[in-house]
């Protein structure tokens, strides 16, 4: 039997989430159903978030991260924790067979261990003929990039907090 694709997003420029949100907003648009599982992150004032309500019930998005962000030299217990139930979620997301299954942040979650590298791995093994599942996030570790059917890596040219303008709401986040 045929098994889904992998889509992976890596790299130091912008664009790896918003693309994989793109994806997101056009299998919506066909209604189809689409899983998203953010990890490390847990800040619920971003567009992506807020959008939740109005695009249920084929647009569904679970956070797996504390509002701040992680010092990657000393994660705490409780990011491992979370990290964990992200897998799980998504685990059982699949069975549901959603078009799209988008794992943001998990490349960085892999590459500093908080997710093992073999349990994604495991995961991307069990991916419905239907289903397209998105990793994204910078430092994507080898054996991700190697499993992945499409890779793309997102080049930092320049950006505009070289300038000092900042994330803005409706554009950054």
């Amino acid at each position: 039997m045929a098994k889904g694709m992998v889509y992976l997003y890596t790299g130091e420029g912008e664009g790896k989430t918003t693309n994989a949100f793109g994806l997101a907003l056009r299998a919506v648009g066909h209604g189809y159903r689409v899983v998203i599982v953010q990890f490390l992150k847990g800040r619920k004032y971003i567009g992506e978030y807020k959008i939740k309500d109005r695009l249920a019930p084929e647009y569904e998005i679970r956070q797996f991260g504390r509002e701040e962000f992680i010092d990657f030299t000393k994660p705490k217990p409780l990011d491992y924790e979370l990290a964990e139930k992200g897998l799980e979620f998504a685990k059982q997301a699949l069975k549901g067979k959603p078009r799209l299954l988008i794992l943001d942040e998990i490349n960085l979650a892999t590459r500093f261990g908080i997710v093992k590298t073999g349990d994604v791995l495991k995961l991307l093994g069990e991916i419905p003929e239907e289903t397209t599942v998105v990793l994204t996030g910078r430092k994507a570790p080898a054996e991700l990039m190697e499993r992945a059917d499409l890779v793309t890596e997102m080049k930092f040219i320049k950006h505009p907090f070289e300038k000092n303008v900042y994330g803005r709401e409706g554009v950054e986040y």
